[in-house]
């Protein structure tokens, strides 16, 4: 009986998939839109809802909607392929493995021993360190894929060191939980933060084409309230929305102290890893003021950990979730782009936009606002939506009677928040995503629910914040 039901399921979900992919295929070509660009929103669209039913795993639907890009010409191969060779790609990829060493060697077990032993009785308080971790560190970091790279193997030395493995369902919603805290912490971090990430500056520079004039403390002061409730309050959401299973550890601090004590001073390999990380985040860092490249540093530090030993070509064979990861990621993040280059995602938001004119302005303002958060459901980059509808939003809601501070950084800040609303809504999640703690279903609704909790807060605390303060 389940294997019928399981069967009859399956069916209807590829039959459902197959009629919208047929169905926006076969569709006649909207007016100011190319066939190509059409065709490859089918396409785009069709691999994600198929992921979204569950009728394929990611990387399956990556690969067939690369595959039938190339072959119905809908792209070249070298723009279907031409994300494999991506920097942020590139970036993300090496940061999970360089992130490896930080647990084989030892530091990572040392450095969430030491986080355990300050905040270890309970999981919430775990979650709300990595927040209060990446509030602090976010501003002298201009990436947030870097950020990332940072946060994530210290998060799984803490799952690890829980007792929880991606592989038992029994212990896996611990590590579940720590990872989504991390990759929600990233987005609200970004937000609070004009230095956070690369496209908070790009943001800014259109907004200044509207007379306003960002700077470090305008933004600091605009996104401070409306982002330190969210930190305040999310960690504890997320708890009732993704119960951990493990939740009280009373006991956790002394023995994190006393294994403490039983490693000893730091080994070789743990010298090596930390002293590589922290040149790694301190070329993080200089890179905007240098002009250094983010992937260039990270391939450094990765030969630095192969030269050295710390980390083996046993350990590269090991890691093919790695494999898996760049491809779907490469894929999709190039078709994200094309996407963007033909002008469909522009095209997009001019249309919803205009369709607003005429409305009361604070109408107008919650629905711009509210159109533009849930686009990024078709963007695996958060720069790309900005450089694509940010200007076209902005202008809308400012013809409309929106005040321009408002507009503007109600614009601002959505572009780093709405970074969870899919696992691959931000580059610097797919570190985590990697990890396996957490289903493509959980990481959708989780994704989904974070989203509208900040857009809600942000409406209703920021709007008149920023009002006041604009």
């Amino acid at each position: 009986m389940s294997t019928a039901a399981f069967g009859t399921g399956r069916i209807v979900k590829l039959v459902a998939l197959l009629l919208l992919f047929f169905g926006l295929w076969f569709t006649p070509v909207p007016e100011g839109l190319t066939r190509e660009s059409w065709h490859l929103f089918a396409i785009f669209a069709s691999a994600i809802f198929s992921v979204v039913i569950n009728a394929f795993p990611l990387f399956t639907s990556s690969l067939i909607a690369v595959a039938v890009v190339v072959l119905t010409e809908t792209l070249t191969p070298a723009k279907a392929y031409g994300a494999f060779a991506n920097a942020i790609v590139l970036l993300v990829v090496t940061a999970f493995l360089v992130s490896q060493s930080v647990v084989k060697s030892g530091l990572g077990k040392r450095i969430s021993l030491y986080v355990v032993s300050l905040f270890g009785k309970s999981t919430l308080g775990l979650a709300y360190s990595i927040f209060i971790t990446d509030t602090l560190i976010a501003p002298g970091f201009p990436s947030n894929t870097a950020r990332g790279g940072v946060l994530f193997p210290v998060i799984l030395a803490l799952a690890n060191n829980g007792g929880s493995t991606p592989d038992d369902d029994r212990t896996r919603r611990f590590g579940g939980y720590l990872m989504f805290c991390g990759m929600a912490s990233l987005a609200i971090t970004s937000a609070l933060w004009f230095t956070a990430t690369s496209g908070n500056p790009v943001g800014a520079s259109l907004a200044a084409e509207q007379g306003l004039k960002i700077d470090f403390g305008s933004w600091l002061l605009a996104s401070s309230v409306p982002c330190l409730v969210v930190i305040a309050l999310l960690p504890a959401l997320l708890y009732r929305l993704y119960p951990p299973g493990i939740t009280a550890t009373p006991e956790a601090p002394e023995r994190a102290r006393q294994e403490l004590r039983r490693m000893g001073p730091m080994s070789r390999h743990e010298w090596i890893t930390a002293i590589t990380f922290i040149m790694m985040i301190t070329g993080w860092v200089l890179a905007a003021p240098f002009k250094l490249n983010l992937t260039a540093i990270a391939f450094a530090g990765f030969a630095v950990l192969m030269i050295t030993g710390v980390l083996t070509m046993e350990d590269m064979n090991q890691q093919g979730g790695t494999l898996v990861t760049f491809i779907w990621l490469a894929v999709l993040f190039g078709m994200s782009g094309q996407l963007n280059e033909m002008g469909f995602m522009g095209y997009v938001g001019e249309r919803l936009a205009v369709g607003l004119k005429g409305l009361a302005w604070p109408a107008a303002y919650v629905a711009l606002l509210t159109i533009y958060v849930f686009l990024h459901f078709g963007f695996v980059s958060q720069n790309a939506q900005v450089l694509a509808l940010l200007g076209v939003f902005l202008d809308v809601g400012v013809k409309s009677g929106v005040p321009v501070a408002l507009m503007a950084y109600a614009l601002l800040f959505a572009s780093s928040y709405f970074s969870v609303i899919t696992p691959q809504g931000g580059s610097q999640n797919i570190i985590f995503v990697a990890s396996g703690y957490l289903k493509q279903s959980e990481l959708y609704r989780l994704g989904m629910l974070t989203t509208m909790f900040c857009l809600v807060v942000f409406l209703v605390i920021g709007t008149p914040w920023i009002l006041w303060v604009g």
